[in-house]
């Protein structure tokens, strides 16, 4: 019988990144909005505590092993901010309007100074598997810096204006392929795949 992934996520995006990095392990993925799941509050004040919460809080409710991830875009210049509250920074209206906004508070900023990274925290938790109550982090980064205007229409969130060290497309840009190379949640996902493989290979 094929095992059950839960990736606590309802965004179809970064299910479709995870489908795709996880694609070889013989997992069964399902995402937090197809089993009808509860959102998670996310009250904590870094990447790891809010991946932590939806992890072991999505485990519990479904019973299955479960993936949560945690990621947003720091900006030197605001000093880390948009930071956890990436997804919301503009308080609504959804990436666009984060983006705008983001660009207006770094309007005066020169090239030098736009730099950023973006960090992805995955917190693998399966209170009914050999980890119990622990809860295994992986954390992935890409460095980078934010251009003055959004170029190309893949990915989302910030991508479009989040160009890559030592690229010269942004992530808006750039296929998803190599995008899944070199970004902060394809580090993570990358480096929790070898992290599951072997898991898997004790619980089985």
């Amino acid at each position: 019988m094929t095992t059950k992934l839960l990736i606590a996520t309802k965004n179809h995006g970064k299910l479709e990144e995870l489908r795709r990095i996880f694609g070889d392990l013989g997992l069964e993925l399902v995402s937090a909005d197809e089993l009808d799941l509860p959102d998670v509050d996310e009250t904590g004040d870094t990447f790891e505590a809010n991946a932590i919460l939806k992890a072991k809080a999505q485990a519990e409710a479904s019973g299955l092993m479960t993936i949560a991830d945690d990621s947003g875009l720091e900006v030197d210049a605001l000093d880390g901010a948009p930071g956890v509250i990436s997804a919301r920074y503009a308080g609504g209206g959804g990436s666009e309007a984060n983006v705008r906004k983001l660009l207006a508070a770094l309007a005066d900023v020169p090239d030098e100074r736009r730099t950023a990274r973006f960090r992805c925290v995955l917190a693998l938790a399966d209170p009914r598997g050999a980890l119990g109550e622990r809860v295994e982090l992986i954390e992935g980064r890409c460095e980078g810096r934010i251009t003055r205007e959004p170029r190309g229409t893949g990915g989302f969130g910030y991508d479009p204006v989040f160009l890559p060290e030592g690229e010269d497309g942004t992530m808006g840009e750039i296929s998803a392929a190599a995008k899944d190379a070199i970004s902060h949640r394809g580090r993570a996902c990358a480096a929790m795949r070898e992290r599951l493989a072997a898991y898997l290979g004790a619980r089985r």
